[in-house]
């Protein structure tokens, strides 16, 4: 029977480049940020345990995968564990037109492609809270009622969040409609229309909203590209503010992002190589 990991405990990769640096990292079950400057391989712990994760079919374990990374889960006995990989660089995606055909939608860049595939999540994660609130209210007992109202709250903080963030452009999120679209000054945008920064913002938030509050993992590199400097800054806070139990592993090169209380949950690359 599967067992869901509640976070991974630690990653090891046997050879970063080339039979030369072996890389074994213990990791807190909450925060954990792997700083370093350009070129000592930050990018590619992160791309290769992310890697691994897939290798392991949607992060179910197998035995010997063969690519030299092994992750180690808690419990011990787990076999399997929820993640998500967010990708930071807005490139073009070669194949936008064919995928624009087959989804409807303007996807022009990976960032659209992760917004595209986070509004299915969305759509289903509000299905499943709709179900859920449906059935508290119908079950007859009073303390359903007050559970069921406090089903309503995450969707509502993130809607909230976002508006916040992008105040300064007068953009507000549509509360009338299933799907994430903004208003700015009488005009829906989807969102794909919306800059870099914006797009990845919102990526990392909505990821954070339809993981519904398991515990699972949040896979960053360098997710500060593009984001000025109070998102930096912030960006930690609001991940574990629409979901606490999810164990956030990112590298960067940005002080900015460790400055709002997380400098403890820093490791130097040098300290995890050898």
């Amino acid at each position: 029977m599967e067992k869901m990991a509640q976070y991974i405990e630690s990653i090891e990769i046997d050879s970063l480049w080339s039979n030369r640096k072996h890389i074994f990292w213990e990791l807190r079950p909450d925060v954990n940020i792997l700083s370093g400057s350009n070129g000592v391989g930050k990018s590619t712990i992160i791309n290769r345990s992310a890697g691994h994760l897939k290798i392991m079919h949607d992060g179910r374990l197998t035995c010997n995968p063969g690519d030299g990374v092994h992750i180690n889960f808690y419990p011990k006995d787990a076999t399997s564990i929820n993640f998500d990989v967010i990708s930071s660089i807005d490139r073009p995606i070669l194949s936008s037109e064919m995928i624009e055909k087959i989804s409807g939608a303007d996807i022009r860049t990976e960032l659209d492609w992760q917004l595209y595939n986070l509004q299915r999540r969305y759509l289903n994660y509000q299905v499943n809270i709709g179900n859920r609130i449906i059935s508290l209210l119908t079950s007859g007992n009073p303390d359903d009622q007050r559970l069921a109202a406090e089903l309503t709250k995450p969707k509502k903080k993130f809607q909230d969040l976002v508006d916040e963030l992008f105040a300064p452009t007068a953009k507000t999120i549509s509360r009338d409609s299933n799907e994430i679209l903004f208003n700015q000054y009488g005009e829906t945008i989807p969102p794909y229309k919306l800059s870099s920064g914006e797009k990845q913002i919102l990526v990392i938030l909505l990821t954070a909203l339809v993981q519904e509050n398991r515990p699972g993992v949040m896979l960053m590199d360098e997710p500060e590209i593009s984001l000025h400097i109070e998102w930096q800054q912030r960006l930690i806070t609001l991940i574990r503010t629409l979901n606490p139990n999810t164990q956030i592993i990112l590298c960067t090169h940005s002080p900015a992002i460790v400055m709002d209380g997380w400098m403890d949950a820093v490791t130097e690359i040098e300290e995890i190589t050898k």
